[in-house]
This record gives C-alpha cells, sequence and structure tokens, in this order.
C-alpha cells in the first residue's frame, strides 16, 4: 500500500463544531475518550449550524450514566414547536467496561470529565471528546504561559537564522 492507504486507515476527524479552549488552560488533561451524545432532531441541526458552547459544561455521573451538564445549545430557528430546552442534561454513551473504568478515575480526588469538543464523526454522528483533567492552580498557569512564550520566542529565533 502507498501513502494514501496508510491515510485512509488513520482516524480522522471532521471539523469539530465546537472546541472548549479554556479547558486546556483551566485543567491539565491526563486522558481521553471519544463517547457518543443523545440529541433531539433540533439539537442535531443546531450543531450542524455550528451553534453551540462547552464553556463551564462537565460531565457527572448519575445513576450509573454519564450525563453532560451546562452545553448550551440554542434553539433551532426552524423547528418552531418542536424546539428544545437550551441548557438540559444531555446523556452520554460509552460501552459499561469503558464507562467503570473511566468514571471511577474521575472520582478520585480533584478529577474532573471535561468536554474538549464536539464533532460529526464521517458517518456523521455527533461525538463528544471528554478529557479526565485535574485543575491547575494559578501558579501552574502562570508556568504554562511562560513555556509557552518560551517556546514561541525560540520557534521565532529558529525560522530567523
Amino acid at each position: 500500500m502507498g501513502k494514501k492507504g496508510k491515510k485512509a486507515k488513520e482516524k480522522k476527524h471532521d471539523k469539530p463544531v465546537a472546541q472548549n479552549r479554556k479547558a486546556r488552560h483551566e485543567f491539565d488533561i491526563s486522558e481521553h475518550i471519544e463517547c457518543g451524545i443523545m440529541l433531539w432532531g433540533s439539537e442535531v441541526k443546531s450543531l450542524r449550524n455550528g451553534r453551540v458552547s462547552l464553556d463551564e459544561s462537565y460531565a457527572h455521573m448519575r445513576d450509573d450514566e454519564l450525563w453532560l451538564y451546562g452545553c448550551d445549545i440554542p434553539e433551532y430557528s426552524y423547528a418552531n414547536v418542536n424546539n428544545h430546552p437550551t441548557k438540559r442534561p444531555r446523556k452520554l454513551l460509552l460501552h459499561r467496561r469503558e464507562l467503570d473504568r473511566f468514571a471511577s478515575r474521575a472520582k478520585e480526588k480533584g478529577l474532573t470529565l471535561v468536554p474538549l469538543k464536539i464533532y460529526f464523526n464521517q458517518r456523521g454522528i455527533a461525538k463528544v471528546l471528554l478529557g479526565l483533567g485535574k485543575g491547575k492552580k494559578l501558579f501552574d498557569k502562570r508556568e504554562s504561559l511562560k513555556k509557552k512564550t518560551m517556546n514561541r520566542d525560540i520557534q521565532r529565533a529558529m525560522r530567523n537564522r
């Protein structure tokens, strides 16, 4: 197989509908997991229009199921009567084995399940990328900003040579 064959086999995500850029700044993300999300028809239409906000959203276990809270999907303007509540809790879909392993780590002290991005996979199914993160302190945030600045300066100097 040539290069085309290898690229076709790689898992390639489409352009994300929404990203939680604050999450990487606020949390130290240690592990990722992809899960499905249960949506109503008008919510899917709003997602396809790119209208979703992941700010202040998080995932939490309730009754042995994983739920996404605080995710704001605005109403779809053409759905009139059949519209959805904008900030309702949405069920996340995982295999039981993955759920038990991932949720048990989330129950550890100080760990949070943070949605990093929402996207449609190649079959057109909405997916959520969850990260297992530990909250950063103020000095950790400053440290990461210093590292970013230093790396940027080094790259700039390398380009100018």
